[in-house]
């Protein structure tokens, strides 16, 4: 389909499955970023560079199949937001959504109900 780009990275642990993915899909100038497994200070960058990785006005983070989500993650989240101002969408899993409670950021305009 033109005008659509997309790519992902997936950090696998031998024969388990996948405990981390990112892919990310372009469509004009929205990029939506699909986030799933442990975003921890292993792949919090990776999830970060993944949604910088292509020039976009307006960025969809979806976070609803994230199962842990560390200060790490928090903190690539929170510069992401700096970068996106009012432009950025995050749809949190109920254990992302936690997380951001507790860490003072579950009010944030740019935050989706789980």
């Amino acid at each position: 389909m033109p005008g659509r780009l997309c790519h992902g990275v997936s950090v696998d642990q031998g024969g388990a499955p996948p405990v981390f993915s990112a892919s990310a899909e372009m469509d004009g100038d929205h990029l939506q970023v699909l986030v799933a497994g442990e975003v921890d200070m292993a792949t919090a960058d990776t999830m970060l560079q993944t949604a910088l990785r292509e020039p976009a006005k307006r960025i969809t983070l979806d976070l609803s199949a994230v199962t842990f989500f560390d200060s790490a993650a928090i903190h690539a989240l929170v510069r992401l937001a700096q970068q996106f101002p009012g432009t950025l969408t995050v749809l949190p899993s109920r254990q992302v959504r936690r997380v951001l409670e507790i860490s003072g950021l579950g009010e944030q305009s740019w935050l989706r109900p789980a």
